[in-house]
Formats: C-alpha cells, structure tokens, sequence
C-alpha cells in the first residue's frame, strides 16, 4: 500500500512566528491535533502538535510563545510513493509527506493509519471468504470448543445444511461423526481419511489449527468420493486410451509430430527425436514457431498447413543434417476448425545418400573405363618401383613413412623420373588403399574444361551439360587420394578455388551452389620450380605453401646411377615379355648406359630399352646395338662436364650446378667443406641442393 492512498492531502499548516494561543483556535476551529511548520518559503520546518501545547501549559509558559520555540524539528518524512509500511510503525503518531521539491503535499495521521488497518483487515477477510467459498472441497473449522466458525458454500451444498443454521454451533450437534474434537485433543494431522456424514461418504484431511504453539482450533477438508470414483474410471480409461495412442505413435519407423490448431506442440516420437536431435520432452509445450527459431527444422510444414488448411507435402533439412520428406495433414472438427495438425516425417537422406553413391559410382566407371581404355595400350607389370640406390632406398623409406599420414605432398622432380609411382606408393600403402585413386593431370586437360573436370557441375550449368550435372575428379575421390600432376601448369584462376578447397575441405560445383564436403588427401606433383614460378606471379604463394606441407624431392636418373642396372634388366625383362622375345643385354651396355647423363630420366631408359628389344636381331644387346647419338655423347664427354647436345646455356649452366653438387654432397660430410671446395659461400650449397633436389646418401 502506497503512502499516497492514505494520508490526508493538503494539510492545514502553520508558521514558525504564529503563536501558541492562535494555535489552539486554529486547531480547535479545524478539528485537528497536530500540523506541519513551514518557513516564509514553505519549507518544512518543524512539527507542532496538542502534546506541545500541554507541554506550554504544565510549564506555566505564555501562551504568545511562538511556535518555533516549542516545535519539533528533527521529524522524519515520507513520498508519496513510498510503501507505508516502510516508514510507519508505532513510534511514528504522524507523518508529513514531501514531493520531489520538499513541499508538503499531505500528512498521516493516527486515523489514516488506523483506517488503512481496518481497509486491508477488511479487504483481507473478504479475499480470505471468497477463497474459501470458491473451493470445491467442502471445508469446515471449529475452534477449541468445537464451535463451529467456518462452513463454505461446497460444505453447505454436500452436506445440505446451509451455513447460516451450521455457524456458532457445536460440531458434535451439526456433525457428530466428524471427529474433529478428536484432532484437537490429539494435536496429530489425519489424511485421507474415509468418513461418513448425513449418509455420503468423503475422503477427509484434518488437521490441528496453532497459535503460538498452542491449539486454537481444528479444520477438516472434505472430498466427495463418489466423485473421485468418477474421475477415477474416466482417468483409467484416459490412460489406456493414451497408452495405446503412445503404443501407436512410438511404433511408427516415420517421425510423427504432433500440435493443435495452434501450433502448440502436443506430442513427438522417438523416431522425430532421432531425426531432429532433440530431447524426449524438450519441446512439449512450446510453439512450432519454437522449433523454427531454434532451427530444428528449416522449415515447419504445421506453419503451412495452419495456413492454407489442407494437406502439405514438403522437403526439410533437419537441425542434424538430415534431409526429410514431410507430410501435415489437418484434423478439422464439425464447425470446420482445426484441432489438430498430424506430421508424418521421413528420412530420405539415405535415399538421397545413395543417389549421390550411385552417380559418384557411375562417374568412378566412367574413369576407370577411360584408365583400362589407355592401360591396354601399356604393357603389363612396368607400375612397380626398381630401387637399388641409396638415395632410392632413403626416399622410400620416407614415402611409406609418410603414407600412414594424411598430410598434403608435393612431389618434386624431372620429368620421367616416377613422381606418379610415388604417388601411387603413397596411396597403397595408406589407409585409404581401398578407396579411389584419382589421377588428373592439370597440363592435358584443357583451361576451360578444367574447372568443371575437377569440381563437377550441375544440370544446366553450361552449354552441352549433362541435365542430371556431373561429379568432378575431387567427388570421386572422396574417402581417397586425389593425384593432381603437373599442378603448375594450373592456371591462376582455378588456383584459388584448389586453395579454398584445401582448406575447408568444400567444394562448389560449376553453376551450383551448394556446399559439399569432401573428405580427400592430396598428392601433387610437378616437374617446375614452383618457388620461382610463385616469384614472377606466375602461382601463387599461399597455395604452394598450403601443397609444399612434405616435400618429397626425386631425384634424377643422373643422381642414383645405381639404379640403371637393375632398371635395364627390368625393362628387358617386361618388353620380352611384351613383344614374346628372349632379348639379353650386355655387359658392355650396361657401362655405356651408366656413362650416359639421362636427361629424360627413367622414361628416356625406358624407350631406349624398347628400342633396342624390338630393333635388335640377335639375342644378345651388345654396345653396336646403341644409337650412335648415345655412343658419340658418352666417348666425347670429359671428366668434368657432361653436355647432352645443344641445349639453352642457362640449361647448359645448371646441368654443371647439379653434377658438382652431386659430387661434393658423395664426398664431403658438411656444406662449410663443400663450399671451400667449390669456392662459394655455404648458404649458396644449401640453396642450389633445395634447388635441384639433393639429399645426402646415408
């Protein structure tokens, strides 16, 4: 209660220079005992009340006494606003009350206090009557005599006696079963009780009435048990009917899902939890427009079906990801309202899951037949590595070593010294060897094909597209190794979506626009110095350091002279078996061929050897067999340097480069050694070996 509602407003005041007989007339006229001081200002300065003027009198003092020297002066205030039992209690007889400015706009006294009492008394007793007699259960208290003092509408109405016959009677006359003497006396609470009054039966609550610890009374709270037995039934009946409803729902493998005309969730199944990733009764309650916030499902077809009032069939997207077919079908009463919306709710995403496989497997065949359709021009059993070097022996080492990871390779090397036989080494010898191997190589396909080659495209995306679209290179090898050879010949433009690809894993098909994630290891491979391309603009820098994550480095032909043995009889041996000869090669060969620089690497071996298979007519290869280019280049070169014919002096210079850092890395232990021998500094030996590849033998 605010201190506004009760205190008398505009109160009659004095000034501190009126005195105390013209007080007691101003008083006495107006009917009051007390009013505030307030200066030539108004301000308030004092109280002055009739207990100041019996003070004057009993003190003999002149009744022309002013006011200010008998007022009080420290006297405490009240706002408006103020709740009035914070600042009234029983020391305080009376109140002036401020605004905001100071001015007195009321006061409180004894009688506004003591009629806000017999208000709120008043207004409580009513509340407390109407309570009582709202209540369905009959309820009945008496006081420590048994006199009756409470006796509701609901008492009146079960038992047949009015209250007006039943108040300030004894209990024992009006109910003399009631036993709520017995409660007094006892002091025990007594529940769910079964009692007989005037010939009806009732479940009974009584229970003791305290004050101050002592027992001042009893009440007793009836409940007609012929009506709970009413209940009783149709609530057992309510409960089978709802567990066969549950029996029903739950049973569905389809999620159901289920609200009233609006939109208030009323039941959901298992299966719709499953699908949506939501808890058993998260939801119950609540507003579709709460599983719309939330984002459970993108779009809630109860929405739809509210609106238009007839069936709605639509595709959703779950808030696990999870694609939907779902149906909302209107239940209507017989004024045409609807009561409830049903949703039958299907998970379609393996369906739609082995769509996408069953296209992916179709792209994978196509690739495959195209692979068998340029193997049959091969010959059998060239794919297996032929390591007898060191250096060879060291490399793979590390490429199996690197196989049981993940991480992103660069292989680096000539061309044709077997970067795609360590690709596939990497690949075998991975956890994903039994998933796809993808080779795509970025220098044969052409610029505008291929954009749409590795990324796929959607129906309709370009001129002549496949109206189902396509999978690209990067969707066929999900779960695998994607082999991107020759990747600085990649033009820019398609070097940022390779990026983005990298590193979110993401692709984008041509002409679509939805994301799909692909889960795919890459292994590059090029022939080019990437790092000099990325120097004049030609490849980008973020993308050679996003592929360079483990450099493997080939080395050349050149560089592991001890494989061309073992790699010439395997090439003998394959091409004999190719062409249904019995070919031998020569000592003599062999030496002449370890002489040879081998600017093509393994590949130029490889033809040589087939040359001579097929060209040869004895069995044994003998040095006359060679082509006279290689017989004249390996008798004409010295010591020091080899040239292999008219190149560019620039090639010419880093030919030189290699051979001699291959020398020194064979014959000294540290680079501040090799570059005293070669007289430069050793930072130049570490560069030039990066540049050309160069690893130490161990």
């Amino acid at each position: 209660m605010k201190v506004r509602e009760i205190m008398t407003p505009d109160p009659l005041t004095i000034s501190p220079n009126h005195k105390v007989c013209e007080v007691v007339n101003i008083f006495i006229a107006n009917k009051i005992d007390g009013a505030p001081v307030l200066d030539e200002k108004g301000k308030l300065v004092g109280l002055f009340t009739k207990s100041h003027i019996y003070r004057a009198i009993s003190r003999g003092l002149d009744m022309n006494t002013k006011v200010e020297d008998l007022m009080t002066r420290k006297i405490l205030t009240g706002h408006p606003e103020d709740e009035f039992g914070d600042v009234l209690n029983a020391t305080v007889p009376r109140l002036p009350v401020v605004n905001e400015n100071g001015q007195v706009v009321g006061i409180i006294t004894r009688g506004d206090i003591a009629k806000a009492f017999f208000n709120s008394y008043r207004n409580m007793s009513l509340e407390l009557d109407t309570i009582i007699n709202s209540t369905h259960n009959a309820i009945i208290s008496v006081d420590e005599k048994g006199i009756i003092n409470v006796w509701n509408l609901s008492a009146a109405k079960l038992l047949g006696i009015e209250a007006e016959d039943a108040a300030g009677k004894s209990i024992r006359e009006v109910l003399p079963t009631a036993k709520l003497m017995d409660v007094i006396q006892t002091g025990k609470v007594e529940t769910l009780k079964k009692v007989k009054l005037n010939d009806r039966y009732f479940m009974s609550n009584r229970s003791p009435i305290k004050k101050d610890g002592k027992i001042i009374g009893a009440v007793a709270v009836l409940q007609d048990i012929s009506e709970l037995d009413k209940m009783s039934k149709e609530l057992f009946y309510v409960k089978e009917l709802n567990e066969e409803l549950d029996a029903i729902v739950e049973s569905s493998f389809d999620g159901l899902f289920i609200t009233d005309g609006k939109g208030k969730i009323l039941r959901y199944n298992k299966a719709f939890e499953q699908l949506t990733g939501i808890n058993a009764h998260e939801y119950l309650g609540l507003s579709v427009e709460d599983i719309r916030r939330d984002g459970i499902i993108s779009e809630p077809v109860t929405c739809h079906v509210l609106e238009k009032k007839k069936s709605i069939t639509i595709m959703q997207t779950s808030k696990t990801g999870k694609l939907t077919l779902t149906t909302g079908n209107p239940v209507i009463d017989a004024s045409g309202e609807i009561i409830r919306v049903v949703c039958n709710v299907r998970d379609i995403t393996e369906l739609n899951l082995l769509k996408h496989q069953l296209k992916k497997a179709q792209g994978l065949s196509q690739h495959y037949e195209n692979q068998l359709r340029t193997l049959r021009l091969r010959y059998d059993n060239t794919e297996s590595l032929v390591v007898s070097s060191a250096k060879m022996r060291q490399l793979l080492d590390m490429v199996i070593r690197l196989a049981s990871v993940d991480s992103t390779i660069l292989i680096m090397g000539e061309s044709g010294t077997g970067k795609e036989l360590i690709a596939e080494t990497i690949h075998s010898n991975s956890s994903r060897r039994d998933k796809p191997f993808i080779k795509v190589n970025c220098g044969a396909i052409p610029e505008n094909l291929l954009e749409s080659e590795l990324f796929g495209y959607d129906g309709g995306a370009f001129t002549g597209a496949k109206r189902e679209g396509k999978s690209g290179y990067i969707e066929l090898a999900s779960g695998g190794t994607l082999f991107l050879d020759e990747i600085g010949e990649m033009p820019l433009n398609l070097q940022v979506k390779v990026l983005r690809f990298l590193q979110n894993k993401e692709i984008i098909r041509v002409g679509g626009s939805s994301v799909i994630n692909v889960d795919v290891r890459i292994v590059a491979a090029t022939n080019r110095d990437l790092l000099e391309m990325v120097q004049h603009k030609q490849f980008r820098e973020d993308l050679y350091y996003r592929l360079n994550v483990v450099p493997v480095c080939v080395p050349p032909l050149r560089g592991r002279k001890d494989d061309i043995p073992p790699l010439a009889a395997h090439f003998v041996e394959v091409f004999n078996y190719k062409y249904k000869k019995n070919k031998k090669i020569s000592q003599s060969v062999v030496d002449i061929l370890m002489q040879y620089d081998w600017p093509g690497n393994i590949r130029e071996l490889e033809n040589l050897i087939e040359r001579m298979v097929v060209t040869t007519i004895d069995d044994n290869i003998t040095g006359e067999d060679l082509p006279s280019f290689l017989r004249d280049k390996v008798g004409s070169s010295s010591s020091y340097i080899i040239v292999s014919g008219i190149v560019p002096l620039r090639d010419a210079v880093e030919s030189v480069e290699k051979q001699l850092l291959e020398r020194v890395y064979a014959n000294y232990r540290t680079t501040r050694q090799m570059a005293k021998e070669l007289k430069v500094d050793a930072s130049t030996v570490v560069r030039k070996a990066a540049k050309y590849c160069i690893i130490r033998d161990s």
